[in-house]
């Protein structure tokens, strides 16, 4: 690691292969922690390269833990985190909101690195518990049209920097290899970045594979649409900026989307939007991305049916029953 290190210091960037190489064995423990640390601090000094986010990203698929499910034309909605915001968990709600408009979810999610509450846990403080095998995520999705990929489970190298990450409470390179490397490989994928720049290196990498992606971002620095401000939206279909207007609503103030202090109470906020008990700001920031979401399948009709059958899901429970079947309740 040290002539690694020496050599990034140097200014050099990593190629395809070394970035590979070296997640590797981080995930083999070959490093010890003042020197993962120290690899980890370099790419908070400078923006992460194309080859670097592709070694890293094909290192964790590599190794990932296999998993066999007929998700069909699944949809993962899912966001890079560390964008500071400290907001409800939209993807994660959005997703609830899209499984009961009738569209497969397998989201793929982690506990907060750099923020209090992420989608593991609030689906843990809501008394979720994590699965890892095929066959019982294959029951969650045929019942509850979602299933939860913990990342931890299925990703050792995340499992051996989670303390590390945890402590730092930075975001990382780690925030941006998240979305990038669910193991059911779904057909769609809506990714929520926090920077135009990181999107820009998504765009590039997502565009050489075959499955549709959508990219989000808040203009004024949300890695999800958060109403506060207009929202770009990129697509293998080009990128367009988008008013709050433009989406069917009308803009929120930051403070009205903000998450709770706890897991706990950020769950009771969730539990209430699905509820049907959410501010209409809450709600209004929900159905923007479940509307998005559902229209960048392809198979909804125009982004006014999405919307429509967003606000169906929501309003009329089976957004809640998808939680529930989730919960087994």
């Amino acid at each position: 690691m040290k002539e690694i290190l020496q050599y990034l210091f140097n200014h050099h960037t990593l190629s395809k292969s070394q970035a590979k190489a070296i997640m590797i064995e981080i995930a083999q423990n070959k490093f010890n922690a003042t020197e993962v640390t120290a690899f980890v601090t370099v790419f908070l000094m400078r923006n992460i390269t194309l080859p670097e986010l592709e070694g890293f990203r094909d290192a964790l698929l590599q190794m990932a833990v296999p998993v066999n499910i007929e998700a069909g034309d699944a949809i993962d909605i899912v966001g890079t985190g560390g964008d500071g915001k400290n907001t409800i968990n939209i993807s994660t709600l959005a997703s609830f909101v899209v499984a009961g408009a009738g569209q497969k979810v397998t989201k793929h999610g982690n506990y907060g690195a750099s923020t209090i509450t992420g989608s593991s846990n609030v689906l843990e403080a809501l008394g979720y518990e994590f699965k890892n095998s095929s066959e019982e995520l294959q029951e969650e999705l045929d019942k509850a049209n979602i299933c939860f990929l913990h990342a931890p489970y299925f990703h050792p190298a995340l499992q051996s920097v989670g303390a590390l990450r945890k402590s730092l409470g930075l975001r990382t390179f780690f925030n941006l290899l998240g979305p990038l490397v669910n193991p059911v490989k779904p057909q769609f994928s809506v990714i929520g970045v926090y920077n135009l720049e990181i999107a820009r290196i998504y765009q590039y990498l997502l565009q050489k594979d075959n499955r549709e992606f959508t990219l989000v971002h808040g203009m004024d620095g949300y890695d999800e649409i958060s109403l506060t401000d207009d929202s770009k939206i990129v697509s293998k279909k080009g990128e367009s900026v988008y008013t709050t207007e433009d989406l069917g609503f009308t803009a929120v103030t930051p403070e009205s989307i903000q998450a709770a202090g706890t897991p706990e109470e950020t769950a009771k906020i969730f539990r209430n939007i699905l509820e049907g008990k959410g501010t209409d700001e809450q709600n209004s920031v929900v159905l923007a991305n479940a509307a998005v979401a559902l229209f960048s399948t392809g198979k909804s009709g125009s982004y006014e049916d999405c919307l429509s059958r967003a606000k169906d899901s929501l309003y009329s429970g089976k957004a809640l029953q998808s939680l529930k079947c989730l919960l087994n309740e």
